[in-house]
């Protein structure tokens, strides 16, 4: 059922106009003064429901996985690509210099945004190639780059997703070049010092059951960051709540998940 905001504002619409609206709509319909989306700049009451609340994702307090409120209602954009804009925008340059940036399976919204600056070298890569969805198909457990191809890497919410991990974060080492960095955030247990796979563990439920998604192939634990680390790469937690002047103030406008920590990962020069 349409809200009173939604009906007044189609009553000024023309029917032929609508399509061309649909933003406009959707930050009228969700207006409020909670939250405001730094990526499409809704003012908003309330953000929507993001995650699953499979028994394991609890119990393991899987930050990234567990259900939460967290979506933008208006550009639809999770907490994470919220983080990470904000996290890029003011603790990188990648916004003020040129660079060469390899994006892997490219979250919509902050594909869009980052694809406005020309001074970018930017590549949008999956294993999925649909020419609708990124620039190029690319199984990171062998990128056909050379040594050194890139200045910046984000990978996110994608190393859970593969067989070989530890295969894959050698690769981004490789083609990372001395001095850059990486952003390569991943579900994460606060409770598992170790990482939790099974290979055994194929079907989709059994999936479910074990890391909380059906194509998940494994539930990473704190020692995350020493796989990376034994990939070559220097790895700094950021913690954003402890800039609140860039990430939202102790109100937290932006609606970001207070457990995410940003695994920003260099290679040395």
């Amino acid at each position: 059922m349409q809200s009173t905001i939604e009906t007044l504002f189609w009553l000024f619409v023309p029917i032929p106009r609508q399509s061309r609206f649909e933003s406009v709509r959707l930050k009228f319909a969700n207006i409020g003064f909670r939250y405001e989306c730094p990526l499409c700049q809704a003012r908003l009451g309330s953000l929507h429901p993001l995650g699953e609340n499979f028994p394991v994702l609890v119990e393991k307090n899987v930050v990234g996985g567990r259900q939460r409120n967290a979506r933008c209602p208006c550009c639809k954009s999770s907490d994470r690509e919220r983080l990470i804009y904000r996290f890029l925008l003011y603790q990188t340059d990648l916004f003020s210099r040129p660079t060469k940036l390899l994006h892997v399976a490219p979250e919509k919204r902050l594909t869009k945004l980052i694809a406005k600056f020309s001074h970018l070298d930017y590549l949008t890569a999956d294993l999925d190639s649909s020419p609708s969805r990124v620039m190029e198909q690319m199984d990171i457990t062998d990128i056909h780059y050379p040594d050194a191809s890139f200045d910046a890497i984000l990978c996110n919410h994608v190393l859970e997703h593969v067989p070989e991990d530890r295969v894959a974060m050698s690769e981004l080492y490789r083609v990372l070049r001395p001095g850059g960095w990486a952003i390569l955030q991943v579900p994460i247990s606060l409770t598992l010092d170790t990482t939790f796979e099974d290979p055994s563990i194929s079907s989709p439920e059994e999936r479910e059951r074990a890391y909380g998604q059906h194509n998940h192939v494994r539930l990473y634990g704190r020692d995350y960051i020493q796989r990376l680390q034994n990939a070559g790469f220097i790895v700094n937690e950021f913690i954003w709540s402890k800039y609140p002047q860039y990430f939202g103030g102790s109100k937290n406008k932006y609606g970001l998940n207070p457990d995410e920590i940003i695994f920003f990962a260099v290679k040395q020069s």
